[in-house]
């Protein structure tokens, strides 16, 4: 078994033509295609902009109050945590 490596245009069509030397005889032969993938362009980061949620989140009076024993006793199953954040601020729809 011989190799030959050649470069070689893809069509439109998804199809490549190759001129083979005179000395590989007509028959079958085995084609390996070995090609490289454009890369996705790379995604840029978008930059945090200060203020944008501004006004939208909003901090109940009660915030910096102690959390309930229950909280910190384990007793998770008579306060859920999800009472907790939001008794303690909201994120507001307007």
């Amino acid at each position: 078994m011989q190799a030959l490596e050649m470069q070689a245009e893809v069509t439109a069509h998804r199809e490549i033509h190759l001129k083979l030397p005179h000395d590989i005889q007509h028959g079958t032969v085995r084609v390996i295609v070995l090609y490289e993938q454009a890369e996705p362009p790379a995604q840029v980061p978008t930059q945090r902009q200060f203020g944008q949620f501004k006004g939208q989140i909003k901090i109940s009076e009660d915030f910096d109050d102690a959390l309930p024993d229950a909280f910190w006793s384990g007793d998770a199953a008579t306060l859920s945590l999800r009472y907790i954040l939001t008794s303690r601020a909201c994120l507001c729809d307007n």
